[in-house]
């Protein structure tokens, strides 16, 4: 293998609560595509963070060029040619192509304006968009381009800078099959240059096809590592599971009842996908998949954020109408979201408010809010919850990501639920609120509400559910329903695979 140069050795990382890397150590030399995989959690995105100096090791050692670092500037990963292409694209919408791919680093004419020079600009990127072989020139706008189109965009930007190796978060997460095919040729011809490429993503087929070596990170630490030779989908399953999951499990109280039945409901960002899927009274149905697989799209459509472009869903055996959040609260349908922060609590205001929010209407007369019902009902919720703050006058921006997690599900176990979604119900919260939050979520189904549980934590979805449905690319690729073939293994195996290759 040609020399590295890039080698981290032993480098850790903390947060308050949380091993977010151990002793992880590896090397990338020159030309050199490393698939980078783990669920998620693992510890991926902070390693990055760490390459591109956004975030300080606590220890450990990075080597560039055999001069060691014990931490590195954002002015120092530049300076070392290293490259991100993330999965969220940062581009201007109102600027062309050349214009995106120079922000900051604009060419000027001379004299005392110092204006950009865009005939400059133009002849610099035109030699990157011929590399690349794309369909647009420099002066295309950025907002007229596709998907796969803006993340050549970013390569370019990548290449501008003269990178030597390249980060690319989930390429493939918005690509069709096609504009797949196109990027792994483009990761090829950078490969054939002499730039070296770190891969991370969650579609194993895609790290079988171009990747030399693959690095596994399970909980924070390096789990294996694979060469060429050894690169096959199992072997990299088993590098990414390795625990017992089954001791956070409590079997349901009564047997599942009819409950919501979801039949042909499309959502728009797969248009032509259709899931079928029926979330039964009495029972815990996790939903698992890999990110861009269309779990979140699919609550927000069942919720009645997103308009369904066909397919019914029924509550008891009765049609339900899905085509506004409003509707969907009027008949029992709640949604704890995956931001919480964002989009399930109005952080600045107290939690009194925040728990009888999305049902004001019940604590007003004559069109005045009754203070003291609002404070029975939040202090009723407080207590049932846990939710550990001076006084349900508290600011929900104080609290913990687990007590602010609980103010969210005050707000709807405050009301009548008949179907609870619950998107990512523990991201960030510590050990102890989540198992708080299962308890709550058990006794939800317990006195008879459908639960739907969406996680992309693999110990939450196997030691908390009674069933497991998992999505591939906008469509339930399979539902496990035997608890003895709850293993990570069986939930990857049709994560990773789409349904038809998955029923076979």
């Amino acid at each position: 293998m040609t020399t590295p140069f890039l080698t981290l050795t032993n480098i850790g990382k903390t947060y308050p609560g949380v091993t977010a890397l151990a002793g992880v150590s590896f090397e990338i030399a020159p030309g050199e595509v490393v698939g980078l995989i783990g669920e998620n959690g693992a510890g991926k995105s902070t390693m990055m963070k760490i390459l591109g100096g956004v975030a300080t090791p606590d220890s450990g050692t990075i080597e560039i060029d055999g001069t060691q670092h014990t931490a590195l500037t954002v002015p120092q990963s530049m300076a070392a040619r290293i490259a991100f292409v993330h999965q969220e694209l940062n581009l201007f919408d109102n600027l062309d192509v050349a214009a995106n791919i120079y922000i900051g680093r604009e060419p000027k004419t001379g004299g005392p304006l110092r204006l950009i020079d865009r005939q400059k600009l133009r002849i610099m990127v035109h030699p990157l968009l011929e590399r690349l072989k794309v369909d647009f020139g420099p002066r295309t706008p950025v907002a007229d381009l596709s998907i796969a189109q803006r993340q050549m965009v970013e390569i370019a930007k990548a290449l501008s800078l003269d990178a030597r190796l390249i980060i690319m978060d989930e390429p493939t997460s918005s690509l069709t099959v096609s504009e797949t095919e196109r990027l792994l040729g483009v990761i090829e011809e950078l490969k054939s240059h002499g730039v070296a490429v770190i891969y991370i993503t969650h579609r194993l087929n895609e790290v079988e096809a171009c990747a030399d070596r693959v690095v596994c990170l399970r909980d924070g630490r390096l789990a294996g590592v694979l060469q060429r030779d050894e690169i096959e989908h199992d072997a990299m399953i088993r590098l990414m599971i390795g625990r017992d999951l089954k001791a956070l499990y409590t079997p349901p109280a009564r047997p599942p009842s009819r409950g919501a039945e979801i039949r042909g409901l499309v959502s728009s960002p797969f248009p032509d996908r259709a899931v079928d899927l029926d979330i039964q009274r009495g029972e815990i149905l996790g939903l698992a998949g890999l990110v861009g697989s269309g779990r979140t799209e699919l609550a927000r459509t069942i919720f009645g954020i997103d308009p369904p472009l066909g397919g019914t869903v029924t509550l008891d055996g009765d049609p339900v109408t899905v085509s506004h959040p409003r509707e969907a609260i009027a008949q029992g349908i709640y949604l704890v979201p995956e931001d919480r922060k964002q989009s399930g609590l109005i952080i600045e205001f107290p939690i009194r408010v925040n728990v009888t929010l999305a049902d004001v209407e019940h604590y007003a007369e004559r069109g005045l809010i009754r203070r003291r019902g609002e404070t029975e009902t939040a202090e009723r919720q407080k207590k049932r919850l846990n939710i550990r703050a001076p006084s349900v006058e508290t600011k929900v921006v104080t609290l913990s990501g687990g007590n602010q997690q609980k103010v969210v599900l005050a707000k709807w176990l405050s009301m009548q639920p008949s179907l609870m979604i619950f998107d990512e119900p523990t991201r960030g919260i510590d050990v102890g609120a989540k198992a708080e939050i299962y308890t709550v979520l058990r006794e939800l189904a317990d006195a008879g509400v459908a639960v739907l549980m969406i996680s992309s934590d693999m110990e939450e979805v196997i030691g908390v559910s009674d069933r497991i449905a998992v999505m591939h690319e906008g469509q339930i690729s399979g539902i496990l329903t035997d608890r003895a073939t709850f293993t990570e293994e069986n939930v990857l195996e049709l994560a990773v695979n789409a349904p038809a290759h998955a029923a076979a």
